[in-house]
C-alpha cells in the first residue's frame, strides 16, 4: 500500500482511528473495493471495516456507490481532509471558550476565602497528576528550581516539559549542582536544553518548586526525604509573588550550563568576546558549567568522557587564567566575560 507506507497515521489529528486510517488508505490505494476485499487486504474483521466506512462517509472521506456488492470510492483528499481540519479547528475553539468561561466561574464562585490559595496535595500520584496538568496547561512560562529529595529517588524524564517547549512555552530552571551527578540526570538537562530550556545551576539550591505562568506554584512541605508525597499547591497571592522573587534572585545568582546543540561537535571552537584570546573549546564550557555547579573531578571527568587527571589539571588551568580563588568564582567570571 503506497499511501500507507508513506502517510502513516494520516488521519489521526482529525479525530479518526488507526482502523479508519487504514481503511481510507486502502480505498485511496484501490478505489472501487468492496468492505470484504478491504478486509481480507487488512486483515481485520469485516464488521470493524464497516464501523470504519461509516466514519469515514460521515466524514465526507469515502462514498459509496450504488452497487451489489456495495463498493467505495475516495472523494478528494486534500478537499476533504481541508474540510474536516476546518471543522476540528471549530470544535477545538469552541472547547477553548467554553473552558475559559468554566474558569472564570471558578475563580468568581461565591465563599472562596484566603484558606483556599493555598492546597495540600498528598500521596506521590497525585502530586505527579497535578505537576503534568500545571506543566501541559502551562501557556507562556515555567520557573523551576530542581533539587533533592525526588518523588522516585532519583530524577525522572520530563515529558511534560518537551511537549510544553514544543508548544513554545519558555523554561528557566536552577538544577542543583551536585544532584547532576545522579546517573542519568546531566543527559536529562542536556535534552531539555536542546529542546530549548534555559539551565542554570547552583552549589546549593536549599529549595525545589515549580511555578507556571507566574500564577501558580508547587513546592514542598518539606525538603526532608521522609516527606516527598507532600506538596504545598500555591495560588496567585503576595506569598506567589515572593516566590517569583525568589526564583529571580537565584536565576541571577546563578552559572549557565553549556550544552552542546544537536548536530554540533563537542569540539567545535567559539571565539571569546575579550579581545586577544584564543578560540574556547565547547568542552571547556562545559567544564566551567559543571564545576561552577559543584560537581567533583570524578564526576565531571564521567559527565565529559575523559580521565579525573585531565579534568584536575584543565580546572587548574582555567582557574588561574579566570583570577578566581574557588570554582564557583571561576563559573562567575566566566559567565561575566561571555565565556558561557
Amino acid at each position: 500500500m503506497i499511501y500507507g507506507q508513506r502517510m502513516g497515521f494520516l488521519l489521526e489529528p482529525v479525530g479518526l482511528s488507526e482502523t479508519d486510517n487504514r481503511v481510507f488508505l486502502a480505498i485511496a490505494d484501490t478505489p472501487r473495493t468492496t468492505p470484504a476485499e478491504l478486509a481480507d487486504q487488512l486483515g481485520v474483521s469485516l464488521s470493524a471495516v464497516r464501523r470504519a466506512l461509516t466514519h469515514l462517509v460521515a466524514a465526507g472521506l469515502v462514498t459509496k456507490l450504488v452497487a451489489r456488492p456495495p463498493r467505495y470510492v475516495p472523494a478528494p483528499p486534500d478537499v476533504a481532509i481541508d474540510a474536516l481540519v476546518v471543522r476540528r479547528q471549530e470544535q477545538l475553539e469552541r472547547l477553548r471558550a467554553d473552558a475559559r468561561e468554566l474558569a472564570s466561574k471558578v475563580r468568581q464562585a461565591p465563599g472562596r476565602s484566603s484558606a483556599d490559595l493555598l492546597e495540600v496535595l498528598e500521596g506521590s500520584e497525585a502530586i505527579q497528576q497535578q505537576m503534568a496538568q500545571l506543566q501541559l496547561g502551562a501557556r507562556e512560562e515555567v520557573l523551576m528550581v530542581d533539587s533533592p529529595p525526588y518523588i522516585h529517588g532519583r530524577p525522572v524524564p520530563n515529558l511534560e516539559e518537551l511537549q510544553a517547549l514544543r508548544r513554545g512555552v519558555s523554561y528557566r530552571c536552577v538544577y542543583d549542582g551536585p544532584a547532576l551527578e545522579l546517573p542519568g540526570h546531566f543527559e536529562q538537562l542536556v535534552s531539555y536544553v536542546q529542546a530549548g530550556e534555559e539551565a542554570r545551576t547552583l552549589p546549593v539550591t536549599a529549595m525545589k518548586m515549580q511555578i507556571v505562568d507566574r500564577r501558580i506554584a508547587i513546592l514542598p512541605l518539606s525538603l526532608d526525604p521522609a516527606e516527598t508525597g507532600v506538596r504545598l499547591l500555591v495560588h496567585a497571592s503576595p506569598l506567589l509573588e515572593a516566590l517569583v522573587r525568589c526564583f529571580e534572585s537565584m536565576w541571577e545568582q546563578a552559572t549557565p550550563v553549556a550544552v552542546v546543540p544537536d548536530g554540533q561537535q563537542a569540539g567545535t571552537k567559539r571565539k571569546r568576546s575579550g579581545r586577544g584570546q584564543e578560540a574556547l573549546s565547547e568542552q571547556d564550557r562545559r567544564l566551567l558549567s559543571l564545576m561552577s555547579s559543584g560537581m567533583k573531578d570524578s564526576a565531571i571527568g564521567r559527565t565529559l568522557g575523559v580521565t579525573q587527571r585531565t579534568v584536575s589539571r584543565r580546572v587548574a588551568e582555567l582557574m588561574t587564567e579566570l583570577g578566581a580563588a574557588t570554582r564557583f568564582q571561576a563559573g562567575i567570571q566566566a559567565g561575566r566575560r561571555g565565556w558561557l
